[in-house]
């Protein structure tokens, strides 16, 4: 039973007569009455009586029409969803990111894209950034938002680069000076947190290739329970700047510059699979969001200290 036939049985039991379907479907009476018998041969049955006053229903017909109306505006609102799924207008956006990203920068983010989809469904899940690239190639999630990764499955698109700030108490003596020198650092005890992220290996990674041995060290397992001890006097601690824009900016914590130390950085992107084609509806919604945050960061940078997006693709 074809779409058309179905689309030419209705039109037909609408206008009762042959003629006026025809011209409403914009076809010829020939091949109209083609679509016809065609789909009578199928049913087996004849669906119209043919007389002067035009066409009629049979009682096959009369009981088919129902179903066939019905099976038209089916089609119909689906061919409509597949429309407003493509503007982005609904569906779903599954997201993956990492701990530090959904925690401080996705909800901004996210804010701005519910007012411009507000009928979007959304589900976001967290995991390592090794963990979110496994949900992405497995197709669990739609857009992941890690640190850069690389793999052959898999397509980067650059969003910021986030830099791991030194930070202490604004009463500590490192806070207020111009820079110091990273074996300073073992004058206090430094706060690590969350063993298994980038992050952790950034900051003994830099102490490595310094010489440099900090006298103490206390291991947390999040990032506001760093912030926390370091405002108690507890140490300091490298975190990430995105994660610690409120507190400079309340003077809650102190940034302190690391003198002859090339910034330390890693690379934010949003992964998507590669044979996913081009992206649309929702996901291209949603990345085109994200550019716009990107763009908001180049423009601020200077103004707030937040880190400059990065051209190009991981």
């Amino acid at each position: 039973m074809l779409l058309a036939q179905v689309e030419g049985f209705v039109e037909i039991a609408r206008q009762g007569n042959l003629s006026r379907a025809a011209v409403v479907l914009h076809v010829t009476q020939p091949a109209l009455t083609a679509r016809i018998h065609g789909l009578e041969d199928e049913v087996g049955t004849p669906l119209f009586t043919r007389g002067r006053r035009g066409m009629e229903l049979t009682d096959a017909g009369r009981a088919l029409l129902p179903y066939a109306e019905r099976a038209l505006t089916a089609l119909h609102d689906g061919a409509g969803l597949l429309a407003d799924l493509e503007r982005g207008s609904v569906g779903e956006l599954v997201i993956g990111a990492a701990p530090a990203v959904s925690t401080y920068v996705l909800p901004a983010v996210l804010v701005r894209f519910v007012a411009r989809f507000p009928s979007v469904r959304l589900v976001v899940r967290t995991g390592h950034s090794e963990e979110i690239l496994d949900m992405a190639v497995r197709g669990d999630i739609q857009v992941g938002l890690v640190r850069e990764l690389a793999h052959p499955q898999i397509e980067s698109l650059p969003w910021y680069d986030d830099e791991l700030v030194l930070v202490v108490q604004p009463g500590h003596p490192f806070a207020g000076t111009d820079a110091i020198g990273l074996e300073r650092i073992t004058e206090d005890r430094l706060i690590l947190f969350d063993r298994t992220s980038s992050y952790y290996d950034l900051t003994n990674t830099l102490f490595r290739q310094a010489g440099v041995v900090p006298r103490g060290v206390m291991e947390l397992d999040n990032i506001d329970a760093a912030k926390e001890m370091v405002y108690q006097g507890l140490g300091v601690a490298f975190l990430p700047r995105t994660a610690i824009m409120g507190e400079l900016a309340s003077g809650h914590l102190a940034a302190v510059r690391i003198a002859e130390t090339a910034p330390i950085r890693r690379r934010i992107v949003a992964i998507r699979r590669r044979d996913l084609g081009p992206p649309a509806g929702v996901v291209a919604g949603f990345l085109e969001v994200l550019a716009d945050d990107a763009a908001d960061r180049a423009a601020n940078r200077g103004a707030d200290g937040s880190p400059t997006p990065v051209e190009g693709s991981g």
